[in-house]
């Protein structure tokens, strides 16, 4: 006998879908308790669309970027306190902005590190107080203001291409995206533009530069809710695989950066407009690589 259905999974898995509390508690208890499988049920009979964002954190802060006087290098740190009055203080901006100078100045990071206590940057002396570790430092802000204040992940990206990177002015969203293939000024400026389209989220956050990194285990998974969705139209199977190809099709342009339409210009895809700057400078160009920040988003 399976175990029972608490309150809290039906309202974590409404939280998730935005469907109604029944719908929740019957997909829970047909999928005995998985919630990935309820959501998958869900959203084939219709009531729930993709998962939203799991896990969001109630968390305040800052994501600051800092660069290399060539452009060569671009970091990225996402800081957070307990509450927006702390995140606003001057204090806590410098100590936010001094952490991204700390990791831009690693030349060993050349990636992406969520949670930043799995790196080794917490165990470095801190450049700004060498007598201090770089986690002393930020548990000495802990105890200045009294708050949590946590250094959650952070990035760095070194190219002999181009970076760009965008900071939102409330710097709650930001991203950093690295262009191959050619360098300088022109490039960087579209290497600038790609950011700031990812920091946009439009249609909706990218999952991959371009189709060749979508796991193939996401794409089966969507495979077999647009199939169950389709067949429940009693469509024969020959019009059924034509629609739900059709609609990966339409998935893939939502999902993978270069496809998706142009957040300052939708008549044209990221593909395009990198493209456009491809020709202007007389090189192929990739969008190699991407990430985006954003507060209270795992």
């Amino acid at each position: 006998m399976s175990k029972p259905i608490t309150a809290k999974e039906i309202a974590d898995l409404r939280a998730r879908t935005g469907a109604g509390m029944m719908d929740c508690k019957k997909a829970l208890e047909e999928a005995e308790g998985d919630t990935e499988k309820a959501i998958a049920i869900l959203r084939t009979k219709g009531i729930a669309k993709a998962d939203k964002r799991a896990g969001r954190a109630a968390s305040e802060g800052r994501i600051v970027a800092v660069a290399a006087p060539d452009g060569t290098s671009i970091a990225l740190v996402e800081v957070n306190s307990e509450t927006d009055f702390v995140s606003r203080n001057d204090e806590f901006g410098a100590l936010a902005q001094s952490l991204a100078v700390q990791v831009h100045k690693d030349e060993s990071i050349d990636h992406v590190v969520n949670v930043a206590g799995e790196g080794t940057l917490f165990a470095q002396p801190y450049h700004a107080d060498t007598s201090k570790t770089v986690e002393e430092a930020v548990k000495a802000a802990s105890a200045k203001t009294g708050e949590n204040v946590v250094l959650r992940r952070y990035a760095r990206f070194a190219t002999k291409g181009a970076l760009g990177s965008y900071v939102h002015f409330n710097h709650k969203v930001a991203a950093l995206v690295e262009i191959t293939g050619a360098s300088g000024a022109e490039v960087e400026a579209l290497a600038r533009e790609v950011a700031e389209h990812v920091a946009a989220g439009v249609p909706r956050v990218p999952l991959a530069a371009s189709r060749d990194e979508v796991p193939a285990s996401f794409i089966a998974s969507e495979r077999a809710i647009f199939e169950a969705q389709a067949k429940e139209s009693g469509k024969p199977d020959a019009i059924v695989h034509k629609m739900v190809d059709g609609r990966i099709a339409k998935l893939y342009g939502e999902i993978v950066l270069t496809e998706q339409p142009w957040v300052r210009d939708d008549s044209k895809t990221i593909q395009q407009r990198v493209d456009e700057v491809a020709k202007s400078v007389g090189a192929p160009l990739t969008v190699r690589r991407f990430v985006r920040f954003q507060m209270g988003e795992e």
